[in-house]
């Protein structure tokens, strides 16, 4: 199953120095990247991060997600929700 993770940082973090954590959340991304965990990466417009996972179940995926270093560390959290195919399109055929 697919899952859509929207950072968000948590109140407070502003002050926070997000510098010495970077290194090791890109390690543990690529690790998960190369595993066909995180499926894909981006930034957004606010410079927060939005990954795709396949995981087995929205458990797996939080999981995951509780292992990055910037969650681990109280600086970040994400937004998890289970993708869904769309079906939409069947409404044409009615």
């Amino acid at each position: 199953m697919k899952y859509l993770a929207i950072e968000i940082e948590n109140d407070g973090a502003k002050n926070e120095p997000f510098t010495p954590h970077l290194k090791n959340e890109s390690l543990k991304v690529l690790e998960y990247y190369e595993k066909g965990v995180i499926r894909e990466i981006y930034f957004d417009q606010f410079h927060c991060a939005i990954l795709v996972l396949e995981c087995n179940s929205i458990n797996e995926a939080e999981n995951i997600i509780n292992t990055l270093p910037l969650v681990k560390n109280g600086l970040i959290h994400f937004e998890i929700r289970e993708l869904l195919p769309y079906t939409g399109f069947s409404r044409l055929l009615q």
